[in-house]
């Protein structure tokens, strides 16, 4: 049994386990450059990375995005372009908004509508400059046109005449928005022409078919009564989510 047992020191420890505790210098310096040589063999990046983490380098975040890639510049400007289209249009259905809100004009369903067509043009601008900054573009606001105050007309009367503005105002942005679209896809920017695609194409054509039924509706209508009870009808269209 005595054979079995560890020798001790003085203190009583193992010497086997005092000596397992003393590693050489030589040993530990062996042991990380070898730990050295497998990390670097491990990290080794792939030829096509170079290029691009060289530009990456020198790159100054002051003037330039990191996250830019296969951006072209045609479409950061005709992106640009298009947050000031919806601005404007957003700027002339806050107009109407204040002209059918008035006592003397008295329709708060039409008001209501065009507030909240205002504020979704506003949310289409601001999805824009998101979509821009997120590739790495800079957004850059334009002047807003100064719109028309009063929606008055002698044959149609305000409502017919703010709906059929309304009309060609959706008609218009689809236009821009394909245009858009061309450019993004001409530049062969698969992410924007998807982008596009999935966020305002298939709504705009949406709202062309709900505004033109609003215009075939007043029309029939007339100018008196009949303006009364559509109002109401487009109040429970505005609150129902229409």
């Amino acid at each position: 049994m005595a054979n079995c047992l560890r020798p001790t020191d003085v203190k009583g420890r193992s010497i086997m386990t005092t000596k397992s505790r003393r590693r050489s210098p030589k040993s530990t310096i062996v042991r990380m450059a070898a730990a050295k040589e497998k990390a670097d063999i491990i990290f080794a990046p792939f030829q096509e990375v170079k290029p691009e983490l060289a530009t990456i380098s020198k790159v100054d975040p002051s003037s330039e995005s990191f996250a830019r890639t296969n951006y072209d510049v045609s479409c950061e400007v005709a992106v640009n372009e298009q947050v000031n289209i919806e601005y404007n249009i957003s700027y002339i259905y806050h107009s109407m908004f204040a002209f059918f809100d008035r006592d003397n004009v008295g329709l708060p369903g039409f008001a209501e509508y065009f507030r909240k067509s205002s504020e979704e043009e506003r949310e289409h601008a601001e999805k824009l400059m998101r979509e821009q900054t997120r590739r790495g573009g800079r957004v850059k606001l334009q002047s807003i046109l100064l719109p028309e105050t009063e929606f008055n007309h002698k044959e149609k009367g305000e409502a017919l005449y703010a709906m059929e503005l309304s009309l060609s105002l959706e008609k218009l942005n689809f236009q821009k928005l394909l245009a858009l679209h061309k450019i993004a896809a001409d530049a062969e920017d698969a992410q924007l022409t998807d982008f596009v695609e999935g966020n305002f194409l298939h709504e705009q054509v949406k709202d062309i078919k709900r505004v033109a039924e609003y215009v075939s509706q007043l029309r029939r209508v007339g100018k008196g009564l009949g303006v009364f009870e559509f109002d109401k009808y487009l109040s429970d269209d505005v609150n129902n989510g229409a």
